[in-house]
């Protein structure tokens, strides 16, 4: 059975706790919604997918904290990193 886990109920993204495969409805330990996300690609362990809908330049948020930024519209079940996040924890230039 596929998990994924979300540390604070602000988070808008889950993570796995093992590879998830595209299509599956992983169990996300944490998460308010009984029916859960079908992840729309692969999801490598340890990596992120989006619990709802978000929006272009709207923040990510882990662990209850803004991690980054979107870049463009992300889905519900959508594979988060860094192809649609702009990352704001050690840039460097901010």
């Amino acid at each position: 059975m596929s998990k994924a886990i979300v540390m604070n109920e602000k988070d808008n993204v889950a993570t796995a706790l093992c590879d998830i495969s595209e299509g599956s409805r992983p169990v996300v330990i944490g998460f308010k919604s009984k029916q859960g996300v079908v992840v729309k690609s692969d999801i490598p362990f340890g990596h992120k997918f989006a619990l709802s809908k978000v929006s272009e330049n709207e923040p990510i948020i882990k662990y209850g904290e803004v991690i980054g930024v979107s870049t463009t519209f992300i889905d519900a079940g959508d594979y988060v990193h860094v192809h649609n996040v702009e990352s704001l924890r050690g840039r460097g230039d901010q």
